[in-house]
């Protein structure tokens, strides 16, 4: 039987998880949505590069294949909203993405235990971070406050909720690369329900992001049978 795993694998997605979410939220207020996001997401890259050592799984040529595709897609997406002009903003947006790579590699390493504890150590221990830097004469209306509770009941509670309960069942890599498809949703809605048009770069871009994630899923699903 599988051992479960030891508390340093618990403290160790805590740690990530709260650089993830830190250094993006800094990287927002210092750089482009466009880097921030671009930069984050080079993360399958970290995954693929570790998690043969850390987790024993194989990464195959159609893995790097698809990253790249989705690596160029979100260069061409996110193409008017890129700057070179902030370089402590990319630096964290640069960290954010370390922190993303190290949640997925500790919590699948946690897949016979409890991964959902990391995330909810990794809340307090941001919590405990972020408080003293609030500063006293800040307020907040009605709607800022439902929107704060949207973030942490849906966006991130919900959302890490059935991320812990996905990554028992999928390999680190399949975890880091699927999630790429949602800031392409994003605009996506926009356009849907605010009537905010894509541009070219945009919509080539989204087509190579999703094109990569579903043609993995496929020759997955295809080789699965074929077993």
């Amino acid at each position: 039987p599988s051992k479960m795993p030891t508390g340093k694998y618990t403290l160790g997605g805590a740690v990530s998880y709260a650089v993830m979410v830190i250094f993006f939220v800094i990287a927002n207020k210092l750089t482009t949505a466009g880097n921030t996001i671009l930069i984050q997401y080079t993360a399958p890259v970290y995954v693929a590069l570790v998690g043969y050592s850390f987790l024993g799984e194989k990464v195959y040529l159609k893995d790097w294949i698809t990253i790249g595709i989705i690596l160029m897609g979100l260069c061409l997406f996110f193409l008017d909203d890129l700057s070179g002009t902030s370089l402590w903003g990319n630096v964290a947006a640069v960290l954010s993405g370390f922190g993303f790579a190290g949640l997925i590699l500790f919590l699948r390493k946690q897949k016979h235990g409890r991964p959902i504890d990391s995330v909810l150590l990794g809340n307090l221990l941001t919590f405990l971070i972020c408080t003293p830097m609030i500063h006293q004469d800040v307020t907040f209306e009605t709607d800022a406050w439902f929107r704060i509770l949207f973030l942490g009941i849906i966006q991130l509670g919900l959302a890490y909720i059935l991320f812990t309960i996905a990554i028992k069942h999928v390999t680190a890599l399949d975890a880091v690369i699927y999630p790429v498809v949602e800031p392409i949703f994003n605009p996506i809605f926009a356009y849907l329900f605010l009537e905010e048009t894509l541009g070219f770069y945009a919509k080539i871009g989204g087509i190579l992001v999703l094109a990569g994630v579903i043609g993995r899923g496929i020759a997955q699903a295809s080789q699965t049978n074929k077993q």
